[in-house]
């Protein structure tokens, strides 16, 4: 190596550090890079887990992206098992256990997340899992094999894909949120209706407008019971899906500045407040695209996305990280469900006009098998009806690549006329006469005259 080569440190070994040791290597390959976590392993999928769990991928290996060899061949130094403690921006030097200071050129933050705290008596009970590192879950994975009665703590997409895993594996299965329905912060109620019904169908119960109180042990550190507004749930394993919360002390610590989330503020290219440090992934906030609200705790591929900009840019290059219209989508009981912006609950909660185009219609052709419903949502804004949001719910068909492109519609100004008099494509096989997108639109011109002649 030689001397003057410019040495990158980074916190992390998740989606956004190792995009970010890519994208520092890309752009300057001659680049000392070193990376430290706190775990046995970096880049596997940590999403993957819930769907081993119930048995829709066979075994936990093949969540690993690539082998520890692979990072040593890259010319990237991964530190296992390493904390860091510290960052001192002004000496530009990061404080780890058991090798004292390291100086670096460029550091960049990829710390990740948290889940929330319940907050309740018994958080320190044996058999209350959270989802997060794999070699954990290798060893839960065996408890709930033995696991007659479990509970889900709040249906946010990790509470969704347990309900569902645990609910796969023939366990008695309860739900335990303190909105109304499921995914409440993100999707709109009738879109999850089709989720419930499903879960009820495999046997899930289901406790909504539910508030958890206390997790109740059997007098030898274990729980055997959760404590709720709506009475006690027995339960062998308990799992909290509570919502996503930045690891920003650190950052805190060095006095980087921390945005209204508790995200890490960061430009568009993925600079903090601080000289010669970034940050990426679960840890920062990031605008929405059409509301320029802060948003945090989105999805892997925003974080590596995000890993990549702060690296290419760290690592010298030019990168930049727009601000984000949000495609998402996820299984949920037997239907897939996705969107892309938002739905019809935040738009009101937001004081958000819109008119609003919905239809429902089918994967394929009608007569050919295994042919899907799927309800489309489309809002848009009154007078332009440029699009700003929308929401999907299927048999799984399709949903995932109409959220990324109802996105990029969003992204683009696109309105309902473009959209209804849109080209799609049609097979039988693959693709229905009548385009659910199209037909959402249509409706939704048809919504916007009604409107127009009401007003005279």
């Amino acid at each position: 190596m030689s001397p003057a080569a410019r040495r990158t440190v980074i916190i992390g070994g998740g989606a956004a550090g190792l995009g970010a040791a890519g994208g520092v290597k890309a752009a300057d390959p001659s680049a000392e890079v070193t990376v430290y976590t706190e775990y046995e392993d970096v880049a596997y999928s940590p999403c993957g887990i819930p769907y081993v769990h119930g048995g829709e991928i066979p075994d936990f290996e093949r969540l690993f992206l690539a082998g520890k060899q692979a990072y040593v061949d890259a010319g990237i130094d991964v530190h296992y098992e390493t904390r860091v403690t510290a960052v001192d921006p002004k000496a530009q030097t990061v404080s780890i256990d058991g090798e004292g200071e390291v100086r670096y050129d460029q550091l960049i933050l990829a710390t990740g997340w948290d889940y929330a705290d319940p907050g309740v008596p018994g958080g320190d009970l044996g058999g209350l899992y959270y989802v997060k590192n794999i070699r954990a879950a290798m060893e839960w994975d065996k408890v709930i094999g033995e696991t007659k009665r479990a509970v889900v703590v709040e249906a946010g997409p990790l509470g969704l894909e347990m309900v569902t895993a645990l609910a796969h594996r023939d366990i008695e299965t309860h739900l335990i949120d303190p909105n109304p329905y499921p995914l409440a912060m993100m999707a709109d109620p009738d879109i999850m209706a089709p989720v419930e019904d499903s879960w009820r169908e495999l046997g899930v119960h289901l406790h909504f407008n539910t508030t958890l109180e206390e997790f109740v042990g059997d007098g030898s550190g274990a729980v055997r019971a959760v404590r709720t507004s709506d009475g006690e749930i027995p339960a062998d394993l308990v799992v909290i899906a509570t919502h996503k919360t930045p690891r920003n002390d650190l950052a805190r610590a060095a006095g980087i500045r921390i945005g209204s989330t508790g995200g890490i503020i960061v430009d568009e290219r993925m600079k903090t407040s601080a000289p010669n440090i970034w940050a990426a992934g679960d840890a920062v906030e990031i605008p929405h695209g059409l509301t320029r609200t802060p948003l945090q705790g989105l999805t892997g591929s925003h974080a590596y996305a995000q890993g990549k900009t702060a690296g290419t840019n760290a690592g010298g290059g030019t990168r930049a990280y727009r601000a984000v219209f949000v495609p998402w989508g996820t299984p949920a009981g037997k239907w897939v469900i996705g969107g892309a912006s938002f739905g019809e609950a935040t738009a009101t909660a937001l004081g958000i006009p819109y008119v609003l185009g919905v239809a429902e219609g089918i994967s394929r052709a009608r007569y050919y098998p295994g042919v899907q419903k799927i309800k489309v949502k489309l809002l848009a804004e009154p007078g332009t009806l440029r699009l700003i949001g929308a929401q999907m719910v299927g048999g799984g068909e399709g949903i995932k690549e109409r959220a990324d492109f109802l996105a990029q519609a969003i992204r683009f100004g696109m309105t309902f006329d473009d959209l209804s008099t849109m080209e799609n494509v049609y097979s039988p096989a693959i693709g229905a006469l009548n385009e659910p997108i199209v037909v959402a639109a249509t409706n939704g011109l048809a919504e916007a005259a009604r409107r127009n002649r009401e007003k005279g």
